[in-house]
């Protein structure tokens, strides 16, 4: 690990960083859903950040695999942001197919792009960062509840 040069160090450490991201907001929406409402919009704009960093390596000539990410990400919460935030609309329940296929394939194609070439960069990453998605989906899954269940707890 000690041979990766500066790009790639910056792809795993925005890979990784998503991630625990990611387990930090599900935690919070598991146990206090209102509250995570609230800083939703912060995980969707971390996109930004990301996408600079995605830029960064393909302009200083990494392979595609490490800087898809974060183009993917932007795009995953361009569409996010809009449907929950600015357009409010439930989708999770019932499920409204039309965003739920869409979502649901944007965001496992973010975290996909950012665990798949951890194992080009330093296959150990990778088993980590599969311990942390089993973590991240496991709070995810076990998340999704309504507003009512957590009404005035913020």
């Amino acid at each position: 690990m000690s041979g990766l040069d500066s790009p790639e160090t910056l792809f795993v450490t925005t890979a990784f960083l998503f991630q625990l991201v990611l387990i930090a907001y599900f935690a919070l929406r598991r146990w206090r859903f209102a509250a995570a409402i609230r800083y939703g919009p912060s995980v969707y704009a971390l996109s930004l950040a990301a996408f600079a960093v995605s830029l960064r390596l393909l302009l200083g000539g990494k392979s595609w695999s490490l800087w898809l990410g974060g183009f993917l990400y932007l795009v995953w919460a361009i569409f996010g942001y809009t449907v929950e935030y600015v357009k409010k609309i439930e989708w999770r329940t019932p499920i409204r197919w039309p965003i739920f296929g869409p979502y649901v394939f944007m965001y496992l194609a973010t975290v996909m792009f950012y665990w798949f070439p951890l194992a080009l960069v330093h296959k150990p990453l990778w088993y980590i960062y599969a311990a942390l998605f089993v973590v991240s989906t496991f709070l995810n899954v076990t998340s999704h509840h309504g507003a009512k269940e957590d009404e005035g707890k913020i």
